[in-house]
């Protein structure tokens, strides 16, 4: 077993104490999770919530559990029961999911006093869709397997409105046995629904999509800005881009350029979507591995410093596209 600092704690140290000799089993019984089962669900945010929503849509009942008491009670109007402690989820359901913001949140919702292992039940699914370290999703695997549980590592793409309207992709780490169980009640939330091998490479695939989307996203609100002072008009420079060479999908479908694609957040003062803080996280995760496997990554380390720029102007919690307004910003400056 290896030791990872995370915010400093040991994870080593932590799995120690949530494992004992007593709780070792051998490899958990695969159960696929029918939809008389109740499905937990931890972590309500802008993914979250719509998540939560399509497992009820069909017609899973869900026992829901947030720290913001505005985000259970907006899911508990959809029809979902409140739970009032990750524990207390463990007790309730043998199918739990997470979606969590950064490693030390996925620690403390797992391990901690009042965490999923210490109520978890043998036989229990608990499937993460966190977007964390590969190392501490590979140390839950651990500790769920030791107790008798089923871990999955599962982090998403396709962002706020494929989650509302279950359009998903899942990038999957775990066992093929532990696979085949998530993949029938992730279907429920995604349409893409993708192996990529043991636990933590789901993790690992992510970060990886995650560095070049922050490394397109800052490209495009490059563009869009020189475009703009060149004297084209950003819908129709979008319109050229996305039928030639350098479309993609911070161009086409996430255009950082206010009006130019309507229901995404820079076209509603960059509210809800995908926080900036939590790029340069994801950016900050794909450097931690560079580092680790000795990969060059130097548009990676620019995207991550750029970003960190960003949250530090005051965009933290602005959708990742506001890079297009802090990049105006910092012409002024000049």
């Amino acid at each position: 077993m290896f030791s990872v600092l995370v915010s400093g704690r040991c994870l080593a140290s932590t799995v120690r104490r949530v494992v004992s000799p007593r709780t070792l089993s051998s490899s958990p019984v695969v159960r696929l999770p029918s939809k008389n089962e109740v499905v937990g669900f931890i972590g309500l945010g802008n993914m979250g919530a719509h998540m939560a929503r399509n497992l009820l849509k069909k017609n899973y009942p869900v026992v829901a559990f947030d720290v913001s008491d505005q985000a259970v009670a907006s899911v508990k109007e959809s029809g979902a029961t409140v739970g009032k402690s990750p524990a207390d989820v463990a007790a309730k359901s043998k199918t739990i999911v997470t979606m969590l913001p950064s490693s030390p949140h996925v620690l403390e919702v797992y391990t901690g006093k009042e965490g999923i292992f210490s109520a978890v039940q043998p036989g229990s699914l608990l499937v993460d869709s966190s977007t964390i370290d590969p190392a501490v999703s590979r140390e839950m695997d651990v500790v769920a397997t030791a107790k008798g549980a089923t871990y999955m590592d599962a982090p998403v793409s396709g962002g706020i409105v494929a989650a509302r309207d279950a359009l998903l992709t899942f990038m999957v780490g775990g066992k093929e046995a532990g696979f085949a169980k998530a993949k029938t009640l992730l279907e429920n939330m995604g349409k893409n629904i993708v192996h990529c091998g043991p636990s933590g490479n789901g993790q690992a695939a992510k970060i990886c999509n995650n560095m070049l989307l922050g490394i397109s996203m800052i490209g495009t609100a490059e563009t869009m800005n020189l475009g703009i002072k060149l004297g084209l008009n950003p819908k129709l420079l979008a319109k050229i881009l996305n039928t030639s060479s350098g479309r993609c999908w911070s161009s086409e479908l996430y255009n950082p350029c206010p009006g130019v694609v309507e229901g995404i957040p820079s076209s509603n003062n960059y509210e809800g979507g995908f926080g900036s803080a939590l790029m340069a996280k994801d950016l900050g995760l794909a450097q931690n591995s560079a580092t680790a496997t000795q990969s060059p990554n130097p548009m990676g380390s620019l995207a991550h410093q750029i970003y960190r720029m960003l949250c530090n102007a005051g965009y933290a919690r602005k959708d990742f596209a506001s890079v297009y307004l802090f990049l105006q910003e910092e012409l002024k400056k000049k």
